[in-house]
């Protein structure tokens, strides 16, 4: 790690670490949709958008910090790129689920319950890694596994694609539920962003 006699804003750190807990939250709260019935759902919609609220504060603290710090941690810009990826993450997520509802979809999918266990494992992955960005340690596993994971999203959502204009589905509904599935797929590929943030972060800091 590069060596430095001057101090810089360690909270930044802390904040990194809420963000991509707070994405775990939110990626139980899709795989709690997938066994819920449609009476149960709305209440499973307002604890995703308060999990979204919160992701929305800590990313706000992070760009107050940033915009208030002489010295900060590593680059700004990507300081700002690993923000705005954890924070589109959850939107993702929350955009999920709140289009399951306001469309009134009763059922799901087959096969959207792996997607949704990628994203579930590409948070756990993201929420350990975000404390080794104090030592720029222990990271390499990280970016790879979530990266593969990235791939294998993107042949589950090729999969699904198929499996929806298939003929099974009436029109209306194909479209209902290739926008949850296409959400979906664009949280993985935020996943892999931070990934790649976290790599850049790191091979810099090197």
């Amino acid at each position: 790690m590069r060596f430095s006699l001057t101090p810089k804003e360690t909270s930044f750190y802390d904040m990194f670490a809420a963000a991509a807990e707070n994405l775990v939250v939110g990626s139980k709260l899709l795989l709690e949709l997938l066994g819920s019935d449609v009476s149960t759902r709305a209440e499973i919609v307002e604890r995703m958008r308060a999990a979204e609220h919160a992701g929305d504060d800590t990313t706000h603290a992070i760009f107050h910090q940033l915009n208030s710090s002489f010295i900060t941690p590593f680059d700004r810009e990507d300081i700002y790129s690993l923000a705005s990826s954890l924070d589109d993450i959850m939107d993702f997520m929350e955009e999920a689920v709140d289009l399951v509802v306001l469309y009134d979809i009763e059922t799901l999918p087959k096969g959207i319950e792996q997607q949704i266990e990628v994203l579930a494992r590409a948070a756990e992955l993201t929420a350990e890694a975000m404390p080794h960005l104090r030592s720029m340690e222990n990271l390499t596993e990280y970016w790879i596994e979530v990266n593969r994971l990235e791939n294998q999203a993107d042949q589950i959502h090729r999969k699904l694609l198929a499996h929806l204009f298939s003929g099974q589905y009436d029109a209306i509904e194909v479209l209902k539920l290739k926008q949850v599935v296409d959400v979906l797929e664009e949280a993985a590929d935020a996943f892999e962003h931070v990934a790649n943030t976290v790599e850049t972060i790191a091979v810099k800091e090197s």
